[in-house]
């Protein structure tokens, strides 16, 4: 019963309970990157499989998270993590708005399911590195703090991804909203890499125009790819 003790003692702590909260706010915060990527990953599957992939996808990505927390301060020593990360993120976001219903087709519902589950896992990854660290650094070292934030993100990546998913398809402009945040944390992470931080802090107005540049290109330029497969649909029903 010692160690029974010994946990009550731990958790009814205004210190521990301080902590807690914190990890919940950070992960209310930062899980709805991850949610939107679970949105738009989702979003073209039969609607038997959205469900499937919001769930696996954040087992998935609850795994990866477990793995980077444990080696969160080796992580901390790999030069150039968050840019290589930041620039992942981009060409991810650019996927998932340029990827359609067509693409889908081309292979089996289980195929596309495989390939938005890998796609959920690879961008959780990349972009769970600062919810790792922020949960990490809350956590102060208590193992059951960290286990407890994991546990807590998993509720708002499936509850917030279905919400969301819910709104793109009513209001379909949200998917290019949930893109855009998903660019501006890519950008984040970019300039927030310590090999370039300083220089970004010297010359802010270069992150400004690279903020600027980078909505631009994934927006504009997936609008422009989808817009030119819709006219080339359409050229092809006329012709037939």
């Amino acid at each position: 019963m010692e160690w029974l003790t010994a946990f009550a003692a731990e958790i009814f702590t205004t210190q521990f309970l301080f902590a807690l909260a914190s990890i919940v706010v950070i992960d209310i915060v930062l899980a709805g990157d991850n949610a939107i990527v679970i949105a738009l990953a989702a979003r073209n599957l039969p609607p038997a499989l959205q469900k499937k992939a919001i769930i696996w996808g954040t087992v998935g990505a609850i795994v990866v998270r477990t793995l980077m927390t444990l080696a969160v301060v080796w992580l901390l020593k790999v030069p150039g993590l968050m840019l290589v990360g930041g620039l992942a993120l981009l060409w991810i976001a650019y996927r998932l708005l340029t990827s359609d219903e067509d693409e889908h087709g081309n292979g089996s519902a289980n195929t596309s399911f495989v390939a938005a589950i890998k796609t959920i896992v690879i961008a959780d990854a990349v972009m769970g590195v600062d919810n790792v660290l922020a949960v990490a650094g809350a956590a102060h070292g208590s193992f059951l703090l960290v286990v407890l934030g994991l546990l807590i993100s998993v509720p708002i990546m499936v509850w917030g991804s279905r919400l969301i998913l819910r709104l793109m398809e009513r209001y379909p402009a949200i998917i290019y909203i949930g893109a855009g945040v998903l660019v501006v944390t890519a950008v984040k992470m970019v300039t927030g890499e310590p090999l370039v931080k300083p220089w970004f802090q010297a010359h802010a107005w270069v992150a400004w125009m690279l903020y600027a540049a980078a909505l631009f290109g994934v927006l504009g330029g997936s609008r422009m790819v989808v817009g030119s497969r819709a006219k080339a649909r359409e050229l092809e029903s006329s012709a037939a």
